[in-house]
């Protein structure tokens, strides 16, 4: 006999904080939902629950407005009546870092937690695609299952249903598992997350509803638990649904009906599930096996400023300011973790999917730009304050030169860096307080310097002279000190900073000969590489370790774009543009003792924007698939600079590319022919370098194959590979004919939003100056392409400096605050400090399949454990013996019985 199903009718509304409508018109309508919400949850016994979308900004949202609802909320949510959180937004995950996912999470639960319950299931109702780690992470914080909207097979929106038979799994439920082999029960929204919208309590709508929605269940469920999603995007709640729900237990008794939530109907298919074999779907869900149109993966290309800025916020925060406060904290156990949530939440804001993502009207991005920039300029103090505590510590008395201005260069990252440095010092200070003669500012001389290290080691140095420039203190014991000082900025290259921790070095008179990198017109070279650059502006570059050359990189390649912030659609001309065959003016504009630089004009003719065709198509609502739009006949100059840089310790080349856009409706992309013939390609995902093909799977119809990336792509074989990092430059696509050429993708300019309607972006063109950054890394193939990556990460994070002056200390003049050894595969992550413990957090992700293994110092001191990516404390670790597995996500806990010293 049939065992009877139940269906589980949740109650949601999707809610996209920004999207159509601005912020605060989203705002506005969020606290009617809310009020109808909470007003029908008191008066309706009936209805059982509401499940808040998985984010618990909503809460904060709302409470801004209605602050005197938090008891009431309070109740609800402890009672199991509101399901919140486990994420503080709903991010786009392929788009935000690997630390900003998990502090994604870490404030979502400590915030549901607050509120007291918490909704344990991964949601991810419309992320466009899904991080193959993503089992992992949610494992690790005791979340068992996750729900998603897109990347397995087809998802029958508008509650089609679509044959699936032929996709990764049968069913919308399957066993989804990350690289390391952790997995969770993965549920598909196969009708989508509105397939139980606005239910009838009329008897004849009741039944034809019911007799069609029903059928629909039945085809991808694997168990008798049915799951219906009451609502959709901002939609308000049916008030009636306890009535629409009585209705259709009289009408269909070989079913019931429940009102239901996410934690139950998880506890129920979980005990069914387990009797069941069900597929396993692998890593990323990125929708492989579809037609391609439907991946939504060129948000990753909409207004690339947004991207940019993200990079440089949050890598400022991960990379450099939690680690700094995590170093003083070593010190004097200080640690202000107010300070970071705001930094971080202030960010987070900008990351839910249809805010980063860059598909959204023009008024919600015009405020990304300001929460950015409130961001980046909290956390800016917050580095410069951690700074001014710990170098009080730092013993710079280790110079026997008269003339000496130390200062301290930090490497917050988790390995040895050998790197370009810039500092700028004061040579003297004249505050006004005690008067001012600025002739005898400016008499000082900038001539004769040499930077050194406590070793005696002398560094050659470019000085850039500053004159004299206004600045101020602002000291926390008394009023603002304004002053006048002789300023320089220096440029050195500095070799092996000490991970985790700092170096001081001190600009000192002297003489130290360095010899030019210029070797002929147009070419530089040092010990490692040959850099070349043609007459169409290309470079070829020979390794010299290697022997291996690489020629016409950093083509550039121009197509019309008839699609929308969504989806890249090349016009119907089909026309590609490239420099190849371009002649470009080329410059030298620096020849230093530090580095080399030539500046490189293309001066490209390019149709001006698509014919007066593709404004009408929009406005017809012509789906962007279908349109026959071409580029117009009229053509403008495009101005490109690019300024290629190579310095005497670089393995890399460094690119810096500006223009003044004043084309619209095109793609702009860099080219880099790889000269290798592979079938597969890594690039940095969350936690992962993910390894992918070069080629789509066989259902894959679009012409485009564009992907995401974080901060790198990469192309090996066994003997060589080229890897191109980047700045804020999210996707790429693998170009597969005969040789293997990476595309990244510098800038995307389009017209619409896209999606349900007609809505005009015209700032999504991206006209006006635009600059770019990337760097090109030529490697010794798979078993070195762990050295490029890291080269990648530091070519993303900058080299923090501090001036300080000649003073005793008790910590050392170079020091490592926390001492690992491992191999290059363990790529660090980040370390702060547990609010829950007060322990230090150290994470690394093994991007490897074999297992490596982690040597942390042995010191009397501390004691290692285990942790998670909630920070919780397991198992003790060996110091000494740390084994990681192949891409494991792996969190040491650090606890300090007294201050480090």
């Amino acid at each position: 006999m049939n065992k009877k199903k139940t269906v589980h009718i949740i109650s949601h509304t999707h809610w996209d904080r920004e999207w159509y409508l601005p912020y605060e018109k989203h705002h506005y309508l969020l606290i009617e939902v809310m009020d109808q919400l909470l007003d029908t949850l008191e008066t309706d016994p009936n209805f059982k629950s509401f499940h808040l979308d998985g984010q618990t900004i909503i809460l904060d949202d709302y409470l801004q407005v209605r602050p005197e609802k938090a008891d009431q909320i309070k109740k609800l949510i402890e009672a199991g009546r509101l399901e919140v959180g486990p994420w503080y937004v709903l991010q786009d995950e392929f788009l935000t870092s690997s630390e900003a996912n998990v502090r994604n999470l870490q404030y979502g639960m400590r915030d549901a937690k607050k509120w007291g319950g918490l909704s344990k299931i991964g949601y991810f109702p419309d992320s466009f695609g899904n991080i193959g780690q993503a089992p992992q992470i949610l494992q690790q914080a005791d979340i068992k299952a996750a729900a998603f909207g897109r990347g397995v097979k087809p998802t029958g929106f508008n509650n089609a249903v679509i044959d699936a038979s032929a996709y990764e799994s049968p069913y919308s439920e399957m066993k989804w598992q990350s690289p390391d082999g952790t997995e969770v029960t993965g549920i598909l929204f196969a009708n989508w997350y509105c397939n139980g919208n606005e239910i009838p309590v009329d008897e004849e709508k009741a039944m034809r509803y019911w007799d069609e929605h029903l059928k629909n269940l039945e085809t991808f469920a694997s168990t008798t638990h049915l799951l219906m999603l009451n609502g959709c995007d901002h939609q308000p709640i049916q008030m009636n649904l306890s009535e629409a729900i009585a209705l259709a237990n009289r009408l269909y008794p070989d079913y019931t009906f429940v009102h239901s939530s996410f934690n139950d109907y998880i506890d129920a298919i979980t005990k069914e599930t387990k009797e069941q074999d069900l597929k396993v779907v692998e890593g990323e869900l990125r929708s492989q096996h579809t037609d391609g149109w439907g991946t939504l993966v060129n948000t990753a290309s909409s207004r690339v400023y947004l991207k940019q800025m993200n990079e440089k916020t949050q890598t400022l925060l991960e990379k450099v300011a939690e680690p700094l406060a995590a170093f003083r904290y070593l010190i004097d156990q200080t640690y202000d973790h107010d300070l970071f949530a705001y930094a971080w939440k202030t960010l987070m804001q900008n990351h839910p999917h249809d805010s980063i993502c860059g598909c959204s009207v023009d008024e919600v991005h015009d405020e990304m730009v300001t929460r950015f920039k409130k961001s980046e300029h909290f956390t800016e103090m917050l580095i410069d304050r951690t700074l001014e505590e710990i170098i009080k510590h730092i013993h710079t008395d280790v110079f026997d030169d008269e003339e000496v201005y130390p200062f301290v260069v930090f490497n917050t990252l988790g390995d040895p860096r050998t790197d370009t440095v810039t500092v700028t010092l004061d040579l003297k200070r004249a505050y006004y307080r005690d008067g001012v003669n600025k002739a005898s500012l400016r008499k000082l001389s900038v001539d004769g310097f040499v930077v050194t290290d406590e070793h005696k080691n002398v560094y050659p140095v470019q000085i850039e002279d500053q004159g004299l420039v206004f600045d101020y203190d602002l000291p926390d014991d008394r009023f603002r000190q304004p002053y006048m000082a002789r300023r320089v900025t220096l440029t050195f290259n500095a070799q092996a900073l000490p991970a985790l921790g700092y170096q001081v070095f001190a600009l000192v008179k002297g003489d130290c000969p360095a010899t030019s990198l210029v070797n002929k017109a147009c070419q530089m070279e040092n010990d490692y590489l040959t850099v070349e650059i043609a007459q169409n502006g290309s470079l070829n570059i020979t390794d010299k370790r290697t022997a291996k050359k690489y020629r016409g990189l950093n083509v550039y390649e121009d197509t019309g774009d008839i699609g929308n912030e969504y989806m890249y659609k090349q016009s119907s001309d089909g026309l590609v543009r490239t420099t190849e065959n371009e002649v470009a003016q080329i410059e030298l504009v620096e020849d230093s003792p530090i580095s080399a630089t030539y500046k490189i004009t293309h001066e490209w003719l390019l149709p001006e924007s698509a014919q007066e065709t593709l404004e009408q198509e929009q406005k017809e609502l012509v789906w962007f698939t279908n349109r026959q739009s071409e580029r117009s006949l009229k053509e403008k100059p495009l101005k490109i600079e690019t300024f290629v840089t190579l310095s005497h310790q670089a393995t890399y080349v460094d690119v810096k590319t500006t223009l003044n856009n004043n084309i619209k409706d095109h793609r702009l992309r860099a080219l880099f022919n790889t000269a290798m013939k592979t079938e597969h390609h890594y690039a940095e995902s969350v936690f992962e370098a993910a390894k992918r093909q070069n080629t789509p799977n066989s259902e894959w119809t679009n012409p485009d194959y564009s992907q995401h990336q974080q901060g790198y792509v990469d192309v090996s074989s066994v003997q060589q590979g080229l890897c191109i990092a980047n700045k804020g430059l999210n996707e790429y696509e693998i170009l597969s004919s005969q040789e293997t050429t990476i595309a990244v993708t510098l800038l995307r300019a389009v017209g619409e939003l896209g999606d349900w309607g007609h809505f005009p972006t015209p700032k999504a063109q991206c006209l006006g100056e635009q600059t770019v950054e990337y760097r090109i890394i030529p490697h010794s193939g798979e078993a070195e392409r762990f050295d490029a990556y890291q080269l990648a990460h530091a070519f993303q994070t900058p080299v923090i400096t501090k001036a300080l002056p000649v003073q005793g200390g008790t910590y050392p003049a170079t020091h490592r605050f926390i001492g690992v050894d491992k191999t290059k595969a363990l790529s660090y992550s980040n370390v702060k400090v547990a609010e829950a413990s007060g322990d230090v957090m150290l994470r690394y992700v093994n991007l490897d399949h074999q297992q490596h293994r982690l040597n942390l110092n042995a010191d009397e001191k501390w004691t290692y454990y285990q942790s998670d990516v909630i920070e919780r404390e397991h198992q003790p670790l060996i110091s000494n013996d740390v084994k990681v597995n192949g891409h494991e996500v792996f969190t040491v806990g650090i606890k300090s019985s007294e201050v480090s010293k």
